[in-house]
């Protein structure tokens, strides 16, 4: 019989010890109702019944019907007697770790920069030289690896299954590296030594075949935003919900389910979060506390033995930090999980649950032992402990070089101080010898008994639902984690109703447009060409609607990373689930875009021809987004996708056989026509609808013919005319459909369904496999931020740094306790400052009321304070008590919701410049990911503080910034490479550069920094305060001595109510009476900040006496104080004369100074995204390349005339390209300037123009080489206008794509989402190309959209500009088959009979004076061609002017949508 947790005190420790500081009242109290819980469940599973309560156990899947055994106490109380009873084996693992060292590239001193445009330019050149040389210097053995650095050094232990070790270590460390590496998490890394085993199994079969086993939970909550919480914890448990002999006889899997959903929720109290959006930065949902206890929780839902903890309290109020540890506690100790947890700021009362604890330093293990035993063992070092200080913090603090002491007597000298001083003495200490001693006792163990690897095995393979393979890392088949994840994907799709209805309302937009561009086609000549119009179009409409794809596939994969890790399914389960989440939606409403298009426009109205049409149309569809996403796949970045994209969208275009024939492909590249799936589909398409229809050769088709007054030729077709259509019969005027497409096309209708439709199956198989392998063997997840990247410095950077430095090293050598930070500016305050200029902020009866479903929701109920110059005030409360709320209702940063109450200046209302006036440190971390630390702060301070301020003053302000945030090594590192804790350091700085002149806001300022580092925070916050600063900031788990640096405190608790506001005092004195006179007595030795949350009830303990807090507070004398000290406030502030109007401007710098520095970060940010710009001179280049490759050197034939027109047509389709590449960076540019609009930094319309201004160097070098690639090799001006006419289409293709960029960015600032974006993208393009003149020659355009859309048109005027530019004068020579050829009445002469019908139609006879076989020649001269088209020669320079206007038109409307429209609701 095996021992289980619940028989010994320490799984597996033959010593027995009992850990007396796991046994607090609290952790009693919850082993003893999950005892009850566990009695209460069996009862109602001997009966029958469900229980309505159910604890967090096995949570893996099954979807069998038949229910069996199965016995809670596994997982709660693992009891004896039911484990033997339902047969389950337990999952104890234990985790040893010996020599583990991880290593990076770089060596000690190396840095990787970041590369611009220039670099990637070379690379592209140099890609395929550099790459045979690696191969070629490979097999010589001449090549030299890059040299490497230890990020952690030689670490070893063991953690027995029922054990908790706390990492604790100073930022840089390498908490994170071990957590990781312990998880087996350990990409990113250049190698990793060691030997790492999981109850005797070695690490790499554990990631084989029981990775979700092993789970690291990272810092950064990582979320579906627009999912509830609900449905975020639904998901992972459907994918762990265990087998039938993983749960109760006679509960269900949903119920199951359900109940262990409501349990975590209630274990970690969110359960009021259920039905709300997770959210995120810039979607409404819950608190950044209770976000991060859904991360909690969906952790909890893998069941997993062996659990990493990466800081996952940040964000968590004092209480609910405490409250999750415990949680952490009962479930190690009852589940006998083995749990890794590292913590900034953790309490003593959080440290005493902690069996072990691993400190490290600089990598480096410098103690690794029992918690209650680390302390003394470096105060025999000789470190000295500071009053008040907490364990933990002290243990941190000796690593710490700047801020630990020695002990009397002691020094540097005499006490191991280095790391590596430290790992040494730790090795040869009693706790390394004993710590080794242990390692080896139970690699032994594990190598002999083998029981609980045993055991492990089974019971993970018990756990599996049948038909899972035992040696597969996944509870659910392939075919059951499909299913989940279809359900999660189509609930995603589902509530994103914005853009449903987008995407239906545009395709059926545009299907009805061209539906009625090409209405009621006749079954004639005149209707043949215009069918395969008809066709082309709606199909490369449904086609390149796919290629809104390819951005989908990049926004979820931090996401994929995430739950692959915890096992919840395989990477390739996901392509399945798109597909056929997917499909509900796509399928209805191609559906719509087809049966309009396809009745409307006039195609063989019969069932079979309708449905044979869509069928190919949709499978086309499902290709190509098969297509686009195997390219969102296999890529790095969005970028790489879209060139890969680019290069094959031209040739899916034009290698269709439509518009260009067959048959004059050039032989040489016609092997692209057969692996075009887009062909297939138009070739199907063309074949339903002409093998039904025959058609009569009428109007235009015949020669010669009447019109313009010539009346002498039959009106039906004789024999001396000539019918042009394909396959015409010479003296038939009705020609089969079939002949049509065989003569014209090679077409063969016998083909439909034995060769087009298996091709293009075939094709969507191949992508969709594709999809499948590239997501399970080539996985990519975007840039992993395990090493910084820096921008090269200059001379005056590299000296900046060198101060930097030269200070950092000075500091270290000066061991006072207090190290002054002098914020020296021209404002600096002194000790006796003046606050009588200075104003306060009062807020009364403020209450700020949210829609939801239900109804108004109430989040801040009547609060009231104030915040006085020279005062640090704190505000605190639980997670989801309403802090973040209340900071965005004072800082006037909510938009959505009704607020009211009185928020008042010295008793004033806001003033103007309220917003410049105020800084507001957020929680989430948005900034220019491009911009360097430094950069990033001195464009805060530029255009933050005066303009009057001077350049050099602002300079030496920010690098006193970068001093006091410990940032001089990270000065120069890019801001998408920085680690959460220095962009919080950041976002920190970036505010404190702005030097506030009426107040300070932060949001939990301290989250995410080490203790140490949140000391100082706190710290310059005071001397900032003392300064005569006011600051009001959020702060969690504040430790005995940062919280008594505030001097007020406003405490909210649950539903935005007031629990009191007042002064903290000396030794939180005032506070503590505050709640000793009601009851609530906090023992001396126990945080105030900690006691008076439980106090409150924040926690999941019951509050502190029999009334509301709200209720004591109402009927305090404190409460009184404060309504009469606001209202003295406002008295005296009113007694104050009013500022003048002048001094409230909205910025605190003018339009020109604000445009230039923006424009600068725009263009800098530019360079530094080299994929990019690169892509874009990616695509104009390829673009024309592929286009003259397939023209070169026309001709003057009149194919050649067709082909030049073609090839100018393409110009218009560059702006479409150019759009897709534009909208997602302008929306994320976007998403910055919301958070940088809040503090008024600069205007909406100096971002918009900003947006532009950076992107027209690189358009015209764009449009440059497109010029050049396309004019020369297709020997464009050999009309009239020669060389000089080139170079008007020079200007004209620069313009278009000027026009497609600007467009581009304004269909983004009038779109809520890329996703959205998208869509737009092929309306728009379409509707434009289609109306422009050329695809529906003008003649026979509707007159409806003829006198207005076609006018209106931008593209109308670039092909007018450039066709009558490039034709103009150019004379036509007819090839032998492109003639005409018809015979004369007898005795007449091809002149006699036809010379009349040439002089009104134009052309040329070849053979004049021929009586048989004439041959006519549609056109003479170019003007010919583009008369009729309403195009004129003359006009070329006006319409120029006109498009140039519409590149304008876009600029100014990308202004007006930049202002009004933001689409952030808070």
């Amino acid at each position: 019989m095996a021992d289980t947790p619940a028989d010994t005190a320490t799984l597996n420790d033959n010593d027995n010890q009992v850990h007396s500081r796991h046994v607090d009242d609290v952790v009693l109290r919850a082993e003893a109702e999950f005892e009850a819980l566990s009695r209460q469940l069996t009862k109602h599973s001997q009966s029958g019944q469900v229980s309505k309560r159910v604890v967090s156990g096995d949570l893996e899947k099954a979807d069998e019907e038949e229910e069996e055994a199965f016995d809670l106490r596994e997982y709660l109380t693992s009891s004896n007697d039911a484990n033997q009873k339902a047969g389950i084996k337990h999952k104890n693992v234990g985790v040893t770790w010996e020599d583990l060292q991880v290593e990076v590239f770089g060596g000690a001193e190396s840095k990787l920069y970041v590369g611009t445009l220039g670099g990637a330019t070379l690379g592209f050149f140099l890609g395929p030289i550099l790459w045979l040389w690696g191969i070629v210097s490979g097999l010589l053995g001449l090549v030299k690896l890059p040299p490497t650095k230890p990020i952690l050094h030689k670490s070893s232990g063991v953690l027995k299954p029922g054990e908790m070790c706390l990492v604790l270590g100073c930022p840089g460390a390498g908490c994170t590296t071990f957590l990781r590496t312990i998880a087996n998490r350990r990409e990113g890394y250049v190698n990793v030594s060691g030997n790492v085993l999981y109850a005797g199994i070695p690490a790499d079969e554990m990631q084989k075949n029981y990775k979700g086993e092993v789970v690291y939970n990272q810092e950064d909550d990582i979320h579906i935003p627009t999912l509830t919480v609900g449905q975020t914890l639904k998901f992972a448990l459907s994918t762990k919900t265990p087998g039938p002999n993983g749960r109760l006889p006679g509960m269900s899997r949903k119920d199951f389910d359900s109940e262990v959903q409501d349990t975590l929720l209630r274990m970690l109290n969110i359960p009021h979060t259920k039905n709300t959006l997770v959210g995120d930065e810039f979607v409404r949902g819950v608190s950044g506390g209770e976000r991060k206890r859904v991360s909690i929780a969906e952790m909890m839902a893998t069941r997993a033995r062996v659990q990493c903890w990466d800081n996952s309290t940040r964000g968590l109020d004092a209480s609910t930090a405490l409250d999750f540890v415990r949680s952490l506690r009962v479930m190690t100790d009852i589940l006998g999980q083995t749990t890794f947890v590292s913590l900034y700021q953790a309490s003593e009362s959080i440290y005493d649950l902690f069996d072990k604890v691993l400190v490290l330093d600089k990598g480096h293990q410098v103690f690794y032992g029992s918690a209650s035993e680390a302390r003394a063992y470096f105060e025999n070092l000789g470190y000295k402990p500071l009053p008040r200080q907490t364990t933990p913090d002290y243990l941190t603090g000796c690593t710490d070089e700047n801020e630990r002491q020695f002990a009397p007597g002691r020094s540097v000298h005499d006490v191991p101080s280095s790391p590596e001083a430290l790992d040494s003495v730790y090795r040869t200490s009693p706790f390394g010898r004993t710590n080794d001693d242990d390692l080896e006792k139970y690699k032994l163990k594990m190598d002999t008994e083998k029981h609980d690897q045993e055991a492990f095995r089974a019971a993970v393979a018990d756990d599996k639902k049948r038909g899972v393979s035992r040696r597969s890392p996944y509870t659910l088949g392939f075919s059951g984690q499909v299913w989940a994840l279809t359900k999660r994907q189509f609930q995603t799709r589902l509530q994103d109703r914005f853009q449903i209805y987008t995407s239906f309302t545009l395709n059926i937009a545009l299907a009805f447009v061209l539906g009625a561009a090409f209405y009621n086609q006749p079954t004639s000549s005149n209707g043949a060409f215009t069918r395969g119009s008809v066709i082309f179009g709606a199909l490369l409409t449904t086609c390149l609607d796919a290629f809104g794809e390819m951005p989908s596939q990049m926004i979820g994969r931090p996401i994929l990373k995430k739950q692959t890790e915890y096992s919840f399914y395989r990477p390739s389960a996901i392509a399945m689930a798109n597909l056929f989440a997917d499909i509900p939606f796509s399928a209805l409403r191609i559906f719509f875009f087809n049966i309009i298009i396809y009745f409307l426009s006039g195609l063989h109205r019969s069932a079979g021809g309708f449905f044979t049409f869509h069928l190919f149309n949709y499978v086309a569809y499902l290709v190509m987004q098969a297509f686009f996403r195997m390219f969102g796949l296999i890529t790095f970045s969005y970028d790489s996708a879209f060139r890969l994209a680019v290069f094959f969208i031209p040739n899916f275009v034009q290698y269709t056989g439509y518009v260009i024939p067959v048959d004059s492909l050039r032989r040489w590249i016609f092997w692209i026509y057969y692996i075009n799936p887009i062909a297939y589909a138009w070739q199907a398409c063309m074949m339903n609808e002409f093998m039904r229809i025959s058609l009569t050769c009428d109007g235009n088709s015949i020669t010669p013919r009447n019109g313009f007054g010539v009346t002498k030729y039959p009106d039906q077709l004789s024999g001396n005319q000539a019918c042009t259509l394909f396959g015409a019969q010479g003296g038939s005027d009705v020609i089969s459909g079939r002949d049509y497409l065989r003569v014209g096309y090679n077409i063969d209708p016998k083909d439909l369904w034995r060769l087009n439709f298996v091709v293009l199956v075939a094709f969507f198989l191949a992508f969709q496999i594709a999809q499948l392998l590239a997501l399970e063997f080539y996985p990519q997840y975007g840039y992993m931020g395990s090493v910084n990247i820096f921008a090269h410095e200059n001379d005056e950077l590299r000296r900046l740094n060198e101060a930097q430095r030269a200070k950092k090293e000075a500091q270290k050598k000066n061991d006072k306790l207090e190290k002054e930070i002098q914020v020296t500016t021209k404002e600096s305050l002194d000790k006796g400052v003046d606050l009588s200029q200075r104003r306060t902020l009062t807020w009364e009866r403020l209450n700020y009321h949210v829609p939801t479903p239900d109804g108004p929701r109430r989040l801040l109920h009547d609060v009231l304070g104030f915040v006085k110059p020279g005062t640090l005030t704190a505000l605190m409360g639980a997670s989801g008590a309403g802090k973040t709320t209340c900071l965005d209702v004072l800082a006037q940063r909510k938009n959505i919701g009704v607020v009211s109450g009185d928020v008042l200046v010295d008793g004033r209302p806001l003033p103007a410049d309220f917003a410049r006036g105020t800084a507001y440190a957020e929680q989430m971390d948005v900034h220019e990911l491009t911009a360097t630390v430094r950069e990033a702060m001195r464009f805060s301070a530029y255009l933050r503080q005066p303009q009057h301020v001077s350049k050099e003053e602002k300079d030496a302000y920010v690098e006193e910034m970068i001093e006091l945030l410990e940032l001089q090594d990270l000065s120069e590192a890019l801001v998408f490479s920085l680690n959460v804790e220095a962009r919080k350091r950041l976002t920190i700085g970036v505010e404190l550069a702005s030097k506030p002149e009426l107040l300070l806001f932060l949001d939990e300022p301290t989250s995410g920094l080490d203790a140490q580092s949140a000391w100082n925070l706190v710290r310059f916050l005071r001397k900032l305060a003392d300064q005569g600063q006011a600051i009001l900031c959020t702060i969690h788990q504040p430790s005995s001595l940062l919280f008594e640096s505030f001097d007020r405190l406003l405490l909210l608790e649950r539903g935005g109510e007031t629990v009191y506001f007042g002064e903290i005092g000396q030794d939180s004195q005032i506070i503590r009476d505050y709640f000793a006179r009601h009851g609530a007595l906090c023992p001396p030795n126990v945080n105030p900040a900690e006691y008076m949350l439980e106090a409150i009830g924040a926690g999941v303990t019951a509050r502190v006496g029999d009334r509301d807090w709200k209720d004591v507070w109402l009927d305090s004398p404190e409460y009184r104080r404060t309504v009469e000290e606001i209202e003295a406030i406002k008295r005296e502030g009113l007694a104050k004369p009013e500022r003048h109007r002048a001094d409230t401007s909205t910025y605190a710098t003018s339009f020109f100074h604000q445009l230039r520095l923006v424009s600068q970060r725009n263009t800098l940010a530019l360079w530094r995204m080299p994929d990019y710009i690169f892509t874009r001179l990616f695509v104009c280049t390829f673009i024309s390349l592929f286009i003259s490759l397939s023209l070169l050197q026309l001709g003057n034939s009149l194919r050649d005339l067709q082909f030049r027109v073609f090839a100018i047509f393409w110009v218009v389709v560059l702006p479409a390209i150019v759009m897709t590449q534009i909208e997602p960076l302008f929306l994320h540019n976007r998403r910055i300037f919301i958070r940088e609009a809040s503090s008024r930094i600069y205007s909406p319309y100096v971002f918009a123009i900003g947006q532009v201004l950076g992107e027209i160097p690189y358009s015209i070098l764009c449009g440059f080489l497109y010029w050049v690639i396309m004019v020369y090799p297709i020997g464009f001006g050999d009309g009239a206008a020669g060389t000089n006419g080139t170079g008007f289409q020079l200007l004209i293709i620069i313009f278009m794509v000027l026009f497609g960029v600007t467009l581009g960015q304004l269909v983004a600032a009038l779109s809520p989402s890329v996703q959205v974006a998208v869509l737009m993208n092929p309306f728009i393009g379409l509707v434009l190309s289609t109306f422009c003149g050329v695809t529906i020659p003008y003649p026979t355009m509707l007159k409806f959209w003829r006198v207005w859309l076609y006018e209106l048109n931008p593209y109308t005027r670039t092909l007018a500009a450039m066709v009558s530019t490039e034709l103009h004068g150019l004379v036509i020579r007819c090839k032998a088959d492109e003639f005409a050829v018809f015979d004369p009445p007898s005795g007449q002469t091809c002149d006699q009979w036809a010379g009349e019908f040439v002089q009104r139609f134009g052309g040329y006879i070849d053979n004049l004076n021929d009586t048989i076989a004439c041959r006519y020649c549609q056109f003479k001269v170019g003007d010919e061609f583009y008369t009729p088209l309403n195009i004129k020669y003359g006009n070329r320079w006006r319409d120029a002017w006109i498009l140039f206007a519409f590149f304008v038109f876009n600029l100014l409307v990308t202004i007006i949508a930049s202002r009004f429209l933001r689409y952030a609701k808070r």
